[in-house]
């Protein structure tokens, strides 16, 4: 037994000595933070990426971001081919650093690789060892590169700008492991955040720059994009996906006489598929919770009843705009982003068999009734407003 234990010490602390001879050190790595797909010419893509710039960093912490002297820490290279595969191989042939894609968050498709079809670029991306599954996608308008060369603002560079704001929630989300299983999935339909570059002035230098930022969703049917919405359409389709997370809604009616804003703590969302008479119908069961954050009305939340009056608008609101949302999807892009087909197929699986391959004409028909329920929890501190 002594003869073993010794054995096995003396292995490991050779193994411990010899070290690792295939290792790869940092420094000679071109780290990728963020990579855009293009559409080049009538057979060509151009892949473009976001990598690190190390000279910029500076051995006892940088400025604006770990830079040094307020230099850029990120630069974007570019080349084409006939795939993402060819365009990655001869992007690497002028990289003086071996490509690295474990730290690549971000994914853009450019507007016209989105119509196109993703399904071929997406291959590639879950196919690679480097790749991560959890990264975000999304749609750039025009070309996606031109995101990646934007300013990054208060972050270290412009990717993360999309990133910080897909992490808190507020707008719709998608990983790449989402976008696959989706599109095979029985819905074939997918939403992916839709950027925009913005334009705003810097006050000390009275200079513009621009920056990315998400207006509303990209509609896919299958693998291409068929439409997009906008923010406010977007959030209607967030309660029904059950993904309300970190924003406002702010309500108004003649009888309150002003405005009240809230914020859902907490929501509990529930779809419920039903046959009746070979009708295909949905029934949408929301309960939220909110609390109110700013009140400009003369309403006392401290009475019950007009606590319920706020209730009731705050309802109103929510149902509106799903049913605005539900609306646009069902009848104008005819597309199962909310996954009502996944539902169905769970409950009447021999039912669904026989629309399975003409969902997207079945869809728009499902008769949907959207029952919202609201309670307002908390009232924060405040002071009973005056008339």
């Amino acid at each position: 037994m002594k003869s073993i234990f010794l054995l096995i010490t003396v292995c490991g602390s050779l193994l411990l000595l010899s070290g690792c001879w295939d290792r790869v050190e940092v420094n000679s790595l071109a780290i990728v933070t963020a990579a855009a797909i293009d559409k080049k010419g009538d057979n060509q893509i151009e892949l473009s990426i976001q990598v690190f710039i190390p000279k910029t960093f500076s051995s006892g912490g940088g400025q604006e971001g770990g830079s040094s002297g307020g230099e850029l820490v990120t630069e974007v290279a570019s080349s084409k081919g006939k795939n993402v595969a060819e365009a990655l191989s001869k992007l690497q042939s002028y990289m003086p650093r071996k490509i690295f894609w474990g730290q690549c968050k971000v994914f853009i498709f450019g507007e016209e690789v989105a119509k196109d079809g993703i399904q071929d670029h997406l291959d590639f991306l879950l196919r690679h060892p480097q790749t991560r599954e959890r990264a975000y996608a999304y749609v750039g308008e025009g070309k996606a590169k031109r995101i990646l060369e934007t300013d990054s603002g208060m972050e270290r560079y412009s990717a993360e700008i999309l990133l910080e704001v897909s992490d808190l929630g507020i707008a719709m989300r998608t990983t790449l492991k989402d976008l696959n299983e989706i599109l095979i999935g029985p819905s074939h339909a997918a939403a992916l955040p839709y950027v925009k570059i913005s334009t705003a002035v810097k006050k000390k230098r009275k200079e513009s720059y621009h920056f990315p930022r998400i207006f509303g969703t990209a509609v896919f049917q299958k693998d291409q994009m068929v439409g997009k919405i906008t923010e406010r359409e977007t959030r209607g389709i967030l309660w029904l996906r059950n993904e309300v997370k970190n924003y406002t809604v702010t309500v108004h009616s003649k009888e309150l006489k002003g405005d009240v804003s809230l914020n859902p703590v907490s929501t509990d969302i529930e779809l419920i598929p039903r046959m009746d008479g070979g009708k295909w119908k949905m029934n949408v069961n929301i309960h939220t919770e909110g609390n109110v954050v700013q009140n400009g009305t003369n309403i006392d939340f401290t009475d019950p009843k007009s606590v319920k009056k706020v209730e009731k608008v705050y309802q109103e609101a929510i149902k509106k705009r799903i049913e605005l949302a539900l609306q646009l999807i069902q009848h104008d892009l005819k597309t199962d982003i909310v996954d009502f087909a996944k539902e169905f197929e769970r409950k009447y699986p021999q039912q669904w068999k026989q629309v399975e391959n003409r969902w997207e004409e079945v869809f728009p028909e499902v008769e949907v009734k959207v029952n919202v329920k609201t309670q307002i929890r908390g009232q924060g501190l405040y002071s009973k407003p005056g008339k």
